[in-house]
C-alpha cells in the first residue's frame, strides 16, 4: 500500500477549553454517509385534492460513519505506517466521548472539524454509540466500534455571509399559505415588513388584505438606493 493512502482522518476541536486539540483516527472509516433534508409545511386548501407544500427551511447536513478502536494486539505495534498509537484504547475512547460533554466556556459541547483528505466538515457531534466486541482480562475494552453522527455547524456570521436561500435580487413567485399577510411575506423575503407595498404594487392589489390561501404573488427584486432595479448577471 502506498504511503499516500495511509493519511489518517482527524477530529479537531474548534472552540472552548480544548480548542485546537487534534484526535487522530488510527483506523480510517471504510465508508461514510452524507444526509441532507428540507422541511416543508403542508397546508390543506378547500377544493383541491392535495395540500399545498411550502418550503420552510433547509436542515443541517449530517455526516455518519463508524470508527474502529483496537488495542487487542500490542498497542505499541506498527498499526500505522505513519505513526504508532501510544495511548491505550480507554484514553482514546474518553477523548472522543468527552466531545459530547458541555464545555464550561461555551455552555455547550464544542464544535469540531472532521478532516480526511479533501473532506473538511465542521460540525457538532450529534450522536455517538459504542459497541464493545473484545475485552482485556481485567474487563477493560480492547476493541470498540463507535457509530458517530456529525451535524453541520455554521456560525451566525457564516450563515449571514453565505445564506442558503434564493437571492432577493431576483423576481420570484410564491403561493399564499394559511393566514399569511403581505407584511409577513415582506418580512420573510426582504427582512422588512414595510416592503409589503412593493408586493402590492407588483400584483395590482388595492387592499393588502385581499389575498387568500392558494393565491400566487409575484415578489419583485429589491432596488438600488437610487430607485433603479438591481440587475442580475
Amino acid at each position: 500500500m502506498a504511503e499516500s493512502q495511509l493519511k489518517k482522518a482527524t477530529i479537531t476541536v474548534l472552540a472552548g477549553s480544548r480548542q485546537n486539540e487534534v484526535i487522530t483516527v488510527l483506523f480510517n472509516p471504510t465508508e461514510y454517509t452524507f444526509e441532507r433534508s428540507n422541511t416543508y409545511k403542508a397546508t390543506p386548501v378547500p377544493g383541491i385534492g392535495a395540500p399545498l407544500l411550502q418550503f420552510v427551511n433547509g436542515e443541517s447536513d449530517r455526516l455518519s460513519m463508524d470508527l474502529f478502536l483496537d488495542d487487542a494486539t500490542d498497542r505499541q505495534g506498527p498499526t500505522s505506517l505513519l505513526q504508532k498509537e501510544n495511548n491505550p484504547l480507554g484514553t482514546r475512547l474518553k477523548a472522543l466521548t468527552s466531545l459530547l460533554v458541555i464545555d464550561a466556556s461555551l455552555h455547550a459541547p464544542p464544535p469540531v472539524r472532521f478532516s480526511w483528505g479533501t473532506l473538511e466538515f465542521s460540525a457538532v457531534i450529534e450522536r455517538l454509540g459504542r459497541k464493545v466486541t473484545m475485552f482485556h482480562p481485567d474487563g477493560n475494552p480492547a476493541r470498540v466500534t463507535l457509530s458517530v453522527s456529525f451535524k453541520e455547524y455554521r456560525t451566525l456570521r457564516q450563515q449571514l455571509e453565505d445564506p442558503r436561500r434564493e437571492s432577493a435580487d431576483k423576481t420570484k413567485r410564491r403561493v399564499v399559505v394559511g393566514d399569511e399577510r403581505l407584511w409577513w411575506i415582506a418580512a420573510r423575503e426582504y427582512d422588512d415588513p414595510n416592503e409589503w407595498v412593493r408586493i402590492a404594487l407588483a400584483n395590482d392589489l388595492d387592499d393588502p388584505r385581499e389575498i387568500a390561501p392558494g393565491d400566487w404573488l409575484e415578489l419583485p427584486p429589491m432596488e438600488n438606493p437610487d430607485g433603479t432595479r438591481r440587475t442580475v448577471p
